[in-house]
């Protein structure tokens, strides 16, 4: 089911859905990372907490893809935000924070396959991509207003700014109720432990060993991966380098980050197409190089206004990639299959960024080298994509 219409109300409803739940996603982590400071963790238990849930991504990768195309996504969207809220109540009962955060992470890894992978059922042809800079729209939306009140809460009442995010889930869960229930994608699912992580394979290998499908995977996989150390490099470079210690300075920093996304992310869908998705990639090349500029800086003025443009040649680079994906995805292996793919890797890719991260912290280098050590690789490892892509 495709509609040429691109607010239908089933659109309307994910719009909503995926608002609530990745704000409460984004809350939730602030609100947690404020936990910790007050039980005084060690830094580099800061970017474990994130790679526990990756890991949660990550191992369940071969199997979430498949439940999304094997059943209606509203409803499997509906039962991840039920695991979020799960995970978010451990947290808020003063238990280990990372079983709780491990749950969540669960609950988000069912939820994206089936986000992504219902947008080519509710629309199709160049409206996939204005979808996408919908979603991803709402996506930084939720994360500037998450991140902020994650923050700003947790400066108030640690405890209140948890039992917020629980309730916010609840909100999402009652959104999914109004999503269309739709046929699934397949039914020749196995529910094989072996038949699974074998199919897994093969459409991995499938993506992988097709051109623009390899390109997309790489190419988000390396946004994702450097805009998540991105987020923890400043928590700790705040502090470093303007001496301010409270929770809401750094969540501000990263709403000003998501506000360029939503620029790009507008640009994106206005200037590129599924036919020439490849102007995209230079933007993630200049993405890295600012990113060399802002770890050099010290006047906060000047820093809004470089994640600012982070943030818009981010969304500008990741918006067609994404829908380039979901539409090969679509014609081939299935559109949730390709996603859990693409989670796959983005998340991978986080894993491994994060725990360089979380190594150099602990060795004690500079955040300023690892900003700028960061911002380098970024642009060196985009610009071997676009080389690679343009040998095609």
């Amino acid at each position: 089911m495709t509609n040429s219409t691109l607010f239908t109300r089933g659109m309307v409803a994910t719009l909503l859905a995926h608002f609530f739940s990745a704000f409460s996603d984004n809350a939730l982590l602030f609100a947690i990372l404020a936990l910790m400071k007050n039980l005084q963790y060690p830094d580099w238990s800061k970017p474990v907490l994130q790679m526990a849930f990756v890991g949660a991504f990550i191992m369940s990768a071969p199997f979430t893809g498949q439940i999304a195309d094997r059943f209606s996504k509203g409803r499997v969207m509906l039962v991840a935000n039920s695991l979020k809220f799960i995970g978010a109540a451990i947290i808020c009962l003063s238990l280990n924070p990372f079983v709780g955060y491990v749950i969540v992470g669960i609950g988000a890894a069912c939820y994206s396959p089936a986000k992504y992978g219902i947008l080519g059922e509710l629309t199709s042809g160049d409206n996939l991509i204005k979808a996408n800079g919908l979603i991803e729209t709402s996506t930084i939306a939720a994360i500037l207003l998450g991140s902020v009140a994650g923050g700003y809460i947790a400066d108030l009442n640690v405890i209140m700014s948890l039992v917020t995010c629980a309730v916010v889930f609840c909100v999402a869960m009652i959104a999914n109720f109004f999503i269309p229930k739709l046929a699934p994608a397949r039914t020749d699912v196995k529910w094989n432990f072996k038949f699974m992580i074998t199919d897994f394979i093969r459409t991995l290998c499938k993506l992988y060993n097709h051109p623009q499908a390899r390109m997309s995977l790489i190419g988000t996989s390396l946004f994702w991966g450097s805009t998540i150390t991105l987020r923890f490099l400043l928590i700790d470079w705040i502090p470093l380098v303007f001496g301010i210690t409270d929770n809401t300075t750094p969540t501000i920093l990263n709403a000003v980050v998501a506000i360029g996304i939503v620029i790009g992310a507008g640009l994106a869908g206005k200037f590129i197409n599924l036919k020439n998705t490849v102007r995209c990639i230079p933007a993630g090349i200049l993405m890295g190089i600012v990113v060399i500029c802002f770890s050099l800086q010290s006047n906060m003025m000047v820093c809004y206004i470089l994640l600012i443009a982070i943030g818009s040649l981010g969304g500008f680079f990741l918006v067609p990639l994404n829908a380039l994906l979901q539409n090969l995805g679509k014609q081939s292996v299935g559109a949730g299959s390709a996603i859990a793919v693409q989670n796959f890797s983005e998340y991978g890719s986080m894993m491994l960024m994060l725990g360089l991260y979380s190594l150099s912290v602990a060795l004690g280098i500079s955040l300023i080298i690892i900003g700028i050590g960061f911002g380098c690789t970024l642009a060196l490892l985009v610009t071997l994509l676009w080389l690679g892509q343009k040998r095609i």
